[in-house]
């Protein structure tokens, strides 16, 4: 077509209508859609997901992920049964009972008792269950690990760490059992209303009912099913000293950051101790061979003579010690001696080194952000990268030892409280929260 020749306007629309008749070649629609929001959400907790990428290298790093992920879901458990049992509060109290025989809505009361109570035993029944069930598996993996052939492998912190989280899941619990009296009260009006309407009538629930109560009524029982269980596994205290020196060697460099995660080093320290302790194997003679430093150990339960257990409860590390069969006054010559009174029951002792330590850091803090603010750079080098990550984990682990000295203070108070004989300021007829106050 010239460039002379003229075109109608009818030619020109029916010409650009022919281009819908046209085949594109790569078949793209001519109207695009709306554009659709992505939404992208990083989680670094995948509990080893990823562990089939050790495919191409030693399988054993796939077979250890794969525990660990395991162990992990029964900590994640044992924790739920934990908060379970510190929240627990007593049923039976706001339940009326029948004052006698002859009551006419006795049936009534114990109907509507069995009805209320019915799913918190499923919870203790469940609990029972889980105990068992997490004693074996932390059994069996020390029993696989203790084996001839095993033994010669390198077993890796991060493992030896996850055991230790296994001993200390143990002490919470069976302290928690042992704590809480409401449980064992609530369960006892629960079977007393169903004996009467004979709810439990065949032999697997009457079993099942009898093993429940002996649980819960029996102090430290899975404190002695573990010892017990691991007294039978031959080489577990080699083990377990591994597990008890993998913490003393986190806790005396910090390797640490969340208060918690502190107290879980010394809890296990203790109950590590008391397991190993047995007619087999004396932990004095452990240390004798080099194989467990006691000295240390008494030094850190000095400085920590209580420690928080679960939630406001508290626990003192040392009377595992002391429960133990071969437990000698001479080998423990700071924890055995009540004087001088420990560090952490005097927050003026800490002072001086916490303003100390947060002036240091504020001007530290201060000087960095003042270089952010006033100098523009693309990117920084390593070595101020890594600088900067070392100025953040050094305020987390400030922050966090501040708080352990409170949370360890209120610790030792909650299990010392005064009275009027030795403090003056305290009311003869104060309760003990407010004797720990004072």
């Amino acid at each position: 077509m010239s460039v002379s020749e003229k075109v109608s306007l009818s030619d020109a629309l029916s010409n650009v209508d022919v281009l819908d008749e046209l085949t594109l070649p790569d078949e793209q629609p001519c109207i695009e859609a709306a554009p659709c929001s992505i939404l992208y959400q990083a989680n670094f907790d995948t509990n080893f997901e990823d562990r089939n990428g050790f495919v191409t290298g030693i399988a054993k790093y796939i077979e250890e992920a794969t525990v660990h992920a395991n162990l992990n879901e029964l900590l994640e458990e044992g924790n739920a049964h934990a908060v379970m049992l510190y929240t627990w509060r007593c049923c039976s109290r706001a339940i009326p009972q029948p004052r006698s025989n002859e009551q006419p809505d006795r049936v009534h009361i114990y109907e509507r008792t069995v009805q209320v109570l019915a799913p918190e035993v499923d919870k203790l029944l469940h609990f029972m269950y889980f105990q068992r069930k997490a004693i074996e598996r932390f059994c069996g993996e020390v029993r696989r690990l203790c084996h001839a052939e095993k033994r010669r492998d390198f077993i890796s912190e991060a493992y030896l760490l996850t055991l230790g989280k296994f001993v200390n899941m143990f002490a919470v619990l069976d302290e928690l059992k042992n704590m809480k009296s409401s449980v064992k009260n609530d369960y006892s009006t629960y079977r007393r209303a169903a004996q009467f309407l004979k709810v439990m009538s065949d032999s697997q629930s009457l079993q099942e009912s009898q093993n429940l109560s002996m649980f819960l009524a029996t102090q430290n029982k899975i404190r002695d099913t573990v010892k017990d269980a691991l007294e039978k596994i031959n080489g577990y205290e080699e083990l377990l000293a591994d597990v008890v020196n993998i913490c003393v060697y986190m806790f005396e460099t910090k390797m640490y950051l969340t208060p918690s995660e502190k107290h879980m080093l010394v809890k296990v320290m203790g109950f590590g101790l008391f397991l190993i302790d047995s007619e087999i194997c004396n932990i004095n003679r452990l240390d004798q061979k080099k194989k467990i430093r006691l000295d240390k150990i008494d030094r850190i339960f000095k400085n920590l003579e209580v420690v928080p257990l679960f939630g406001d409860m508290q626990i003192a590390p040392f009377n595992y010690i002391k429960r133990s069969k071969h437990y000698d006054p001479s080998k423990w010559p700071l924890s055995s001696n009540p004087n001088p009174i420990s560090p952490q029951a005097d927050l003026m002792v800490h002072l001086p080194q916490i303003r100390e330590e947060h002036q240091n850091y504020i001007s530290e803090l201060a000087r960095y952000s003042n270089e952010v603010t006033t100098t523009f750079k693309e990117a920084g080098s390593d070595a101020e990268n890594l600088a900067v990550r070392e100025l953040a984990l050094r305020g987390l682990q400030l922050l966090s030892a501040w708080c352990s000295v409170l949370s360890e203070l209120c610790s030792w108070k909650l299990l010392h409280p005064t009275d009027h004989a030795a403090s003056a300021r305290c009311p003869p007829d104060a309760e003990e929260y407010e004797r720990v106050t004072i």
